[in-house]
């Protein structure tokens, strides 16, 4: 049974990166959000002294594959790209 939490206060720029992940299709909803954030902490904590994968939507994945095959290209100079598409790439391998 999940825990009810009445009341979460985000910054604006936390909002503004919940809508934006949303909007992609990376998560669902914002109980998506906390929950992959929840995740990271208690592997960084190694909560329980156990280790806990982080699941990543199959959205954010596919960005990162795409993202690290595009610089790969560019580093072989085998594309050209804009200034914008290296920045999102940049963006998107970090995630």
């Amino acid at each position: 049974m999940g825990i009810i939490v009445p009341n979460i206060h985000l910054t604006e720029p936390m909002q503004e990166y919940v809508r934006s992940q949303i909007a992609a299709g990376a998560y669902a909803n914002l109980s998506e959000v906390v929950r992959a954030g929840i995740r990271l902490l208690m592997r960084n904590d190694g909560a329980f002294g156990v280790a806990m994968p982080v699941h990543e939507p199959e959205a954010v994945v596919e960005r990162r594959k795409q993202a690290a095959q595009g610089m790969r290209a560019v580093r072989a100079k085998t594309r050209d790209v804009s200034d914008a598409e290296l920045k999102q790439w940049r963006e998107d391998g970090r995630r």
